[in-house]
């Protein structure tokens, strides 16, 4: 993700390697390491309680973190009884996640893991992504969303944060991140209606601390196509 927010210079992924897969392993894991993660909030995020509040991710529920960073979301979702997996790439943040569930006293599946390599025992009934999409180039976004849409339940949600950090860039065709800007055309594109089950627009939106927007967008997985 992004170490700062719009108009201000961002993470660059590997200096004198390139970039053109994104962000790998190293860069990840010295974030972690080093502390300068300033896409965590220090706390769970709010959208959460609010996708809980709608029904969407009920006690029992068996849910995907992917991207699960320092493990506030997957911590609290193991408090109101659901059924996590988390999965991150660097072993720092699964340390972190694994450490604050032993603190809590709670229980979580969690994975060390590339997920465009790793597969999942069983499908999920829910998947909460608010920072993994935005951590991947663009270039491995099709994989992903076709991994994630294999991964659900028939009639399952993907709630997704949709990462708004639109740069100048843009208006030159560059691709700046992480954290990469989830344009909403790209997003739907990536989970065509069909397959999936989109929500009219508007979509709650916030801003992070970090200066980016978020807009929390529910998709629900349409059972006819979900199983192959």
């Amino acid at each position: 993700m992004n170490e700062s927010g719009e108009g201000r210079k961002p993470l660059t992924a590997s200096a004198g390697k390139s970039s053109a897969a994104g962000p790998d392993l190293d860069f990840w894991q010295e974030r972690f390491e080093s502390q300068r993660t300033p896409w965590d909030r220090g706390e769970v995020n709010p959208a959460l309680a609010q996708a809980q509040a709608d029904g969407l991710l009920p006690r029992g529920a068996r849910v995907l973190v992917p991207g699960c960073g320092a493990g506030h979301e997957v911590a609290a979702l193991a408090a109101a009884g659901c059924k996590v997996t988390g999965v991150d790439y660097a072993p720092a943040a699964v340390g972190l996640t694994r450490a604050r569930l032993d603190q809590a006293g709670l229980q979580a599946q969690i994975a060390e893991a590339d997920l465009l390599d790793w597969q999942p025992p069983a499908r999920f009934d829910a998947i909460w992504d608010q920072a993994c999409l935005c951590a991947l180039h663009p270039d491995r976004w099709v994989d992903y969303a076709q991994r994630l849409a294999d991964w659900m339940e028939p009639g399952g949600r993907l709630i997704l944060l949709a990462i708004q950090v639109e740069r100048d860039g843009r208006r030159e065709g560059r691709i700046e991140g992480p954290p990469y800007h989830c344009d909403v055309n790209a997003v739907r594109a990536l989970f065509p209606s069909g397959p999936w089950q989109w929500p009219p627009p508007p979509y709650p939106a916030q801003r992070h601390p970090a200066g980016f927007g978020e807009l929390r967008i529910a998709l629900v997985r349409t059972p006819a196509t979900a199983v192959r």
